[in-house]
Order: C-alpha cells, then structure tokens, then sequence
C-alpha cells in the first residue's frame, strides 16, 4: 500500500519538482496550498494546474499574513529588482512564512495519517531566507515529533523530506525534466504585471531564467561534444 504524504505546492518550479520527486517515490501526494495575501496570487492558478496535471488532492487555505505586514509580499514595500546577492536578508521574505505553512501541513499529516512532509526549500540557489536552510528544517522535524498525538502516542516518526535544499536550480530542472515536469505549467515572479506577466528582473524571475539558461548551456556543450 502507497503512503500517504504531504507536499507543499506554490506553483512553482521548486515545489513542482518537489511534488514529482514525492509522485515518482510512490507516495500518494497531497498538495497543500496557500493564498496567504501575497501579491503575487497568480502562482495559484500555477498551483492548481500543477495539481491537477499531477491528479493529486489539493487543498488551498487561506490565511491573511497582510495583517502582519513585514515583507514586499504582503505589504506596501516595493519588490527588489536587479538585485546583486548579499548577504542581507531580503524584504521578500515573509516572516517565519516556511514555520506557518510546515505547521498547517503537519496537522493535515496528522489527520492523513502521513508520517512524510516534502517542502522544496532550497539554500543554494535562493534568496537568502532564513527557513530554507538545513539546520532550521532539522530543528522543525524535531519538534514535530514532540509536538502531535501521533508521535507520542503511536511512536510514529514524521520526517521532512528537502529533495532540493542542496541542489542547484539548473540541476533542480533537470531532474524535474527527467521526471516529465511542463515547466510551462508553473509561475515564479514576485511581482508580476496585472496581465500576469513576469517582471522579470525580482530575484525569483532572476533565479529561474539563470537556472534555465545553464540548462540550456549544458545541454548545447552536451550536443556538441
């Protein structure tokens, strides 16, 4: 019998790959989604096409993060654009945003009876936030097992799967191309026009083209060799 796991999905090209590695591992997958205020809703619509070209279940939730403000996201802040990497964390980062979304998606574990997470957090190719790193998804599995009946009452170890978190983005698309991921299908821009056309110059438009275009290049010096 196929476990049961939960996947987040934003609509884009990570957590869609993530979602086709959790898919290709035989587990039954369970989407979660989030319209959290974000100005850039339109990922949604990425969401839902993804799940639906995957057959999985999807659940969208709504939480309001605009009450708290606090990012470029969910407030009056302008987006970075054309923006040389730093150290500094990011005004796109929303707080403790991967700590909320983990949290609804182990109460929906608890329910499934799903002992398995995947996020597709990333600290290589990303924009420097906080919870994408190993050691704060370490510490969150960890709690999550003090934290429900399951784990102390059936011994059941939850896990947190990051298929991701040391790959490149190129080599984050290969391997979703190698699993039969429509790229076409996902979204990835912080701050796209009313039309829904990428801005194309925020960090997430950034990343996602430099992850493309060494594909490509790889895949020229491949052909040429």
């Amino acid at each position: 019998m196929s476990k049961p796991a939960v996947v987040l999905l934003s609509g884009g090209v990570d957590s869609t790959t993530t979602l086709a590695i959790a898919k290709s591992a035989g587990f039954v997958c369970h989407a979660l989604s989030f319209s959290y205020g974000q100005r850039h809703g339109i990922e949604l619509a990425a969401a839902k096409r993804i799940a639906a070209q995957f057959d999985v279940e999807q659940k969208i939730l709504e939480i309001d993060l605009r009450a708290f403000g606090g990012s470029a996201l969910t407030d009056d802040i302008a987006v970075p654009k054309d923006r040389a990497p730093g150290s500094r964390i990011p005004v796109t980062y929303v707080p403790a945003r991967n700590t909320i979304f983990l949290s609804f998606a182990l109460a929906w574990a608890e329910v499934l009876g799903a002992q398995d997470i995947f996020i597709g957090v990333n600290a290589l190719d990303y924009s420097g936030y906080p919870d994408c790193r190993p050691e704060y998804i370490a510490a969150f599995e960890r709690m999550a097992n003090l934290a429900t009946k399951a784990g102390v009452e059936d011994k059941q170890r939850l896990t947190i799967h990051t298929p991701l978190i040391h790959l490149s983005k190129a080599d984050i698309i290969k391997k979703g191309l190698e699993l039969g991921v429509d790229y076409d299908l996902t979204f990835s821009c912080y701050d796209p026009a009313p039309d829904g056309t990428p801005c194309g110059h925020c960090d997430s438009c950034q990343i996602r083209a430099a992850g493309f275009a060494a594909v490509t290049q790889d895949v020229r010096r491949t052909t040429h060799v």
